[in-house]
């Protein structure tokens, strides 16, 4: 009786060997049969929850710049002229003459004018907010432990629109002196449309290459559990490049670049009426490069000790600054307009792994 007791405690106890020997894998003995490496694929959807920040714009025309007003017509003098400012009643019976015969105020007699409010300007309610977008996305590790491993996560950079917030407007005012101040100064002031970012669609487009480095805690053991939470943190660096600009908008900062250069060329009331200057005004997109900590949890479950799938939720803190710029060869820089993306995205993965 205690020789049947004895090889049955004995049998028990060698169990968790035997079963470690048939299947090293799933096996009893803690931390047995990890592998170092193992790759996913599987689908990356990233959502931005970041808001549109306003725009800032510079332009060549310094604050208090005189330029010539050039040929304007008068009704473009009389719809510019600055609400309860006064008005010489001379000089505004010229303007209301020339403007009922669709007459033009010739340069020799419109003078100059004193420009404000062009140098720099901020644009509240403006902005862009990066659209969701899916894409593959690629997974791989390196576990130094069962525990602890390095995680790169990659994929095939996605497309993604900017949609664009809110209207742009050119804040204008200035101190004109027609007729060489004989008739005293006139007080213009006008918002000048230059474009509206919301009615064409997407505002710009952009790939977006964001590789992710992360050091990860898996909870659990090899063998001992299929389904394995962890949690990582990390950086991601952020790299855009294929910018594109709506064509909409494009054309109308190359109307807000004839309108600078015109003033720049002493032509200042052409460019209250939007006509060309002598200018070539080119448009140029560009977003800076980032980088951004990132902060995951997720999950997997082992099918056999070779497949898995996973599932990952992943934050980045991610803000980089865009940057449009109006150039033309004679004139240099025109119209220099930035702001802040914040894209601070969300990002769901699912996906089916290898470990080796």
């Amino acid at each position: 009786m205690k020789k049947t007791l004895l090889c049955v405690a004995t049998s028990i106890t060698a169990l968790p060997m035997l079963t470690h020997a048939d299947s090293p894998y799933f096996s009893l003995q803690d931390g047995d049969g990890f592998k170092r490496f193992s790759v996913s694929v599987g689908a990356l959807h990233v959502m931005p929850q970041g808001k549109a920040q306003p725009f800032r714009v510079n332009t060549s025309v310094k604050e208090g710049e005189t330029a010539k007003v050039g040929d304007i017509k008068a009704q473009t003098v009389l719809d510019n002229i600055k609400p309860g400012s006064s008005v010489n009643p001379l000089l505004k019976a010229t303007l209301d003459g020339l403007a009922l015969i669709n007459a033009d105020v010739p340069s020799a007699l419109s003078g100059t004018a004193e420009i404000r409010g062009l140098s720099q300007w901020d644009n509240p309610g403006t902005g862009l907010e990066a659209d969701d977008v899916t894409t593959l996305g690629i997974m791989t590790n390196y576990f130094f432990t069962d525990n602890i491993s390095f995680e790169m996560k990659a994929g095939i950079p996605p497309k993604v629109d900017l949609q664009g917030k809110g209207k742009i407007y050119a804040p204008f005012s200035a101190t004109a002196t027609p007729m060489g101040g004989a008739l005293g100064n006139l007080e213009l002031e006008n918002d000048i449309f230059i474009t509206d970012l919301e009615a064409h669609g997407p505002a710009a487009s952009a790939r977006a290459w964001t590789p992710a480095f992360e050091f990860q805690y898996h909870f659990g053991k090899t063998g001992v559990n299929k389904f394995r939470p962890y949690v990582g943190v990390g950086m991601m660096y952020a790299y855009f490049n294929e910018l594109e600009i709506n064509p909409q908008t494009e054309k109308d900062l190359i109307a807000a670049g004839h309108m600078i250069a015109n003033i720049k060329e002493g032509n200042a009331g052409a460019s209250l009426e939007g006509k060309k200057s002598s200018a070539n005004p080119k448009v140029k997109l560009e977003a800076t490069d980032a980088f951004a900590p990132i902060a995951t949890v997720g999950f997997t479950y082992d099918f056999n000790d070779k497949w898995f799938a996973v599932g990952s939720v992943s934050y980045a803190h991610l803000k980089n600054e865009t940057k449009i710029t109006v150039k033309d060869a004679t004139h240099g820089e025109l119209i220099k307009s930035t702001a802040d993306i914040e894209i601070n995205p969300i990002l769901a993965y699912a996906g089916v792994g290898y470990r080796f």
